[in-house]
């Protein structure tokens, strides 16, 4: 191939790159919400129990178009949110975020945090991600998260950082506990530990980033459900490998949606948002997931 013809093919290369990058930008801001059905198998004679899931919302004050879409979910008359973390896409995030619950907050709710709620998000190379799990990096400012836990529990919803909560909503009674975010290594579960109530409707474990040192053991304590978020689905995915990377030891094929885990049924949420400094989604729209459990 002579020179010109290396120049074309540079060329196309580079539109390729352009066109997919700014496909990228606009994709992460497709706000999608998706419906699954979690089925108990078991019979309590109950209507289906309308569950939220959030997470990652990353918000930040140029999220005027993710902040307008999450008031609106209030709409769909959820029994119970719960947000698994990362509300903050800064420091002004905690404001910003219940503004945007502020609808949801009308409602029952539950929360655990996530490492963007301790600490403001910092430039860093993407292509780490495919070297295993993020760091906390020691330049990342410290986020104040009272202001926000106290806007939330204020209004009624439930702190299930390493705590527990008995929960009665819509005739369902819960046993529901949760972990700090276990991305950040502060997770305890053993300060949860041990067998749900037997005699609970739903039995709900909660934690930001799926890692398997906590999803073992809350199946293992007989969690009927799981929720978390922290993966983005992957956020960059391709087609016949889906998710490249999950940031942290959660299989690939984990990384978004609702799978099994040692019995218990597992719901990753891909997440409404993305760290600022790659604002970007491929073949991974942001979600909302409106669970029906039977």
């Amino acid at each position: 191939m002579g020179m010109p013809g290396l120049l074309g093919a540079a060329g196309l290369l580079a539109a390729a790159g352009a066109g997919t990058a700014g496909y990228a930008l606009w994709e992460a801001r497709q706000y999608t919400l998706r419906e699954a059905t979690v089925s108990l198998g078991r019979d309590g004679g109950r209507r289906p129990l309308r569950l939220l899931h959030l997470s990652d919302l990353h918000l930040s004050p140029r999220d005027a178009d993710r902040i307008a879409w999450l008031r609106e979910l209030a709409g769909l008359e959820p029994d119970l949110t719960v947000v698994t973390g990362d509300f903050h896409g800064d420091a002004t995030g905690p404001a910003l975020a219940l503004d945007a619950l502020a609808p949801l907050l009308e409602r029952p709710g539950a929360y655990v945090r996530g490492s963007n709620d301790y600490y403001a998000p910092s430039a860093s190379n993407p292509m780490k991600y495919l070297q295993g799990p993020s760091e906390l990096r020691t330049r990342r400012a410290p986020i104040d998260p009272t202001p926000l836990d106290e806007g939330l529990t204020s209004a009624g919803w439930v702190d299930l950082d390493n705590a527990r909560a008995a929960l009665q909503v819509a005739g369902w009674r819960i046993d529901a506990r949760g972990v700090d975010d276990p991305h950040i290594r502060r997770d305890r579960y053993p300060l949860v530990a041990g067998p749900f109530d037997p005699g609970a409707d739903l039995r709900l474990g909660v934690a930001h980033a799926p890692y398997r040192r906590v999803l073992d053991p809350m199946a293992a304590d007989g969690a009927d459900l799981i929720l978390a978020g922290h993966t983005h689905g992957g956020q960059v995915c391709l087609p016949w490998l889906g998710a490249l990377v999950t940031n942290c030891d959660l299989p690939r094929d984990r990384a978004k949606g609702l799978s099994a885990w040692d019995g218990a049924a597992l719901h990753v949420s891909a997440g409404l948002g993305t760290n600022p400094f790659t604002p970007i989604r491929l073949a991974c729209r942001p979600e909302a997931t409106l669970l029906s459990i039977r």
